[in-house]
């Protein structure tokens, strides 16, 4: 009998079951740890954005950049993020997959914040009436666009859907659901540039840091595998 036969290979429950199992594990340290790391984040985050060591550098424009329509609706989009990023700890199967999550979170914002404090980097003024986007008026008025590049927003969701796609083939979770999360990461890839929060150079450097930090914890773990 081989090894895609074999009854140990197959998930023992359900995958809806399963995830529901991950997710009651360590859900109180979860909701903490998840809560307490996207505010120190912000906190930090904003004190870089109000106080760059010097003028900030206005990133360049692409002819994606003028394809890409603004679009009010795309702010949904660009908030759901805080609550994507959540699902990859949240269904995290036990305490060193949780601890990984976090570091690389903890590792892209590092570098991010690195890089916004050495290299201030802003998004361009756009010809835009934001009194005719409200929702997006509100985005102005809270997050100026600086710190562009690379874009933490487009890092964070690049991640979370590398971690979330391992952790649904994992339970043996429908094709459908993997094309949720791809789907729901590129829309708020998609949103960074509808709400002129970034522009496709900051997506591009989000997205390799993304993958190099995703690279990097691939390796890391076949190291450990190997060790053991």
């Amino acid at each position: 009998m081989t090894s895609r036969s074999s009854p140990a290979a197959l998930p023992s429950v359900p995958w809806y079951l399963a995830l529901g199992q991950r997710f009651a594990t360590l859900w109180i340290v979860k909701m903490i740890g998840t809560t307490l790391g996207i505010s120190g984040f912000f906190f930090l985050y904003f004190w870089v954005m109000h106080n760059p060591p010097s003028m900030p550098t206005v990133m360049p424009l692409t002819p994606l950049d003028h394809w890409v329509d603004v679009s009010d609706d795309a702010m949904l989009l660009y908030g759901s993020l805080w609550f994507y990023i959540s699902l990859a700890p949240a269904f995290a199967k036990d305490k060193a997959e949780l601890w990984a999550c976090a570091r690389g979170a903890a590792t892209m914002a590092a570098v991010g914040l690195a890089v916004f404090w050495f290299f201030p980097t802003t998004v361009p003024v756009f010809a835009v009436d934001w009194s005719q986007y409200p929702a997006l008026q509100f985005l102005k008025a809270t997050d100026v666009g600086g710190n562009a590049f690379p874009s933490l927003h487009v890092a964070f969701a690049v991640f979370t859907a590398m971690l979330l796609g391992r952790q649904l083939r994992s339970v043996g979770a429908p094709a459908w659901t993997q094309w949720v999360n791809l789907l729901w990461a590129f829309g708020i890839v998609y949103s960074t540039l509808a709400t002129r929060q970034h522009v496709l150079l900051d997506v591009v450097g989000g997205t390799l840091l993304a993958v190099l930090v995703g690279w990097a914890r691939t390796k890391r773990k076949r190291l450990v595998l190997a060790e053991a």
